[in-house]
């Protein structure tokens, strides 16, 4: 196995998360190489995990936690590790130890990079981002907002224990036409591709529908509101994992179009 950082060699297949087959992810439009773009002169870090044959099978990225979710000092945030798994494309590489091995090289980076320590998000439930994973790897739970822990592990004695920047306010329902608002930070194909479902949604509905969009790699507009990738229909977040269909957030659209005009009647 080999651990190596991100090239240009490597670059769109980093794009899409390794999933370079799938038809879905052609839909998550370029937000991601745009958000790479700004942070990798920000602190973005990104490193890959290679079998012996050179075949790339797994990815980390973690950025400065001034550029994160997070609130903390002179730490890093793993945004995401990930090791593909379908039989599709690539192929399955868990179980060999990459994402162990991806999790200790970024350790050892932030390390020499002097932060005082590094930062995971994890779920509760069995599935992407295990807060159990994490735990297993000497993790401690500092924080938590539903199914979201935040997990930490300091390098450092007088390293200060992070939190989650909660959200501040939500979007209000439109008053003359349905408020679609996305707030987007471009790093996760799979909201990406809810950014892109609903937009093409919201178009069927012409001027019925305001479509706004709040760019969160604005640090300020992010603290603002303190929401980082979301999806809100005239007020209401729609689930956004797994990435709702087409069909779906369409259907969202429409009833709501439809309850504000009844409204207007």
């Amino acid at each position: 196995m080999k651990i190596m950082d991100l090239t240009p060699e490597f670059e769109q297949l980093y794009f899409v998360c390794l999933e370079d087959w799938s038809d879905e992810m052609k839909e998550a439009g370029g937000h991601k190489e745009r958000w790479y773009e700004k942070m990798k002169d920000r602190g973005l870090r990104v490193k890959l995990a290679a079998d012996d044959e050179g075949n790339v099978g797994g990815m980390i990225q973690y950025v400065p936690v001034e550029h994160s979710f997070v609130k903390g000092e002179d730490m890093y945030v793993i945004l995401c590790i990930w090791v593909h798994g379908y039989k599709e494309g690539r192929g399955d590489f868990t179980g060999k130890g990459m994402g162990q091995a991806l999790l200790k090289a970024a350790e050892d980076d932030v390390k020499q990079l002097g932060r005082k320590g590094i930062i995971a998000w994890g779920v509760t439930l069995p599935f992407f981002m295990r807060a159990a994973w994490f735990q297993k790897h000497e993790y401690k739970k500092v924080d938590r907002d539903g199914i979201t822990a935040l997990l930490w592990k300091p390098f450092s004695d007088d390293a200060v224990k992070p939190s989650l920047i909660l959200s501040k306010k939500t979007p209000e329902k439109g008053k003359e036409r349905v408020h679609i608002e996305v707030f987007n930070s471009g790093w996760c194909p799979a909201f990406n591709i809810v950014f892109e479902r609903a937009k093409k949604a919201a178009e069927q509905f012409g001027d019925e529908v305001k479509f706004i969009v709040h760019d969160t790699t604005d640090r300020e507009e992010f603290l603002e509101w303190g929401i980082m990738n979301a999806l809100y229909v005239n007020g209401k977040e729609v689930n956004s994992g797994p990435p709702p269909s087409y069909e779906k957030i369409l259907g969202i659209i429409k009833k709501q179009v439809r309850k504000l005009k009844r409204g207007n009647v």
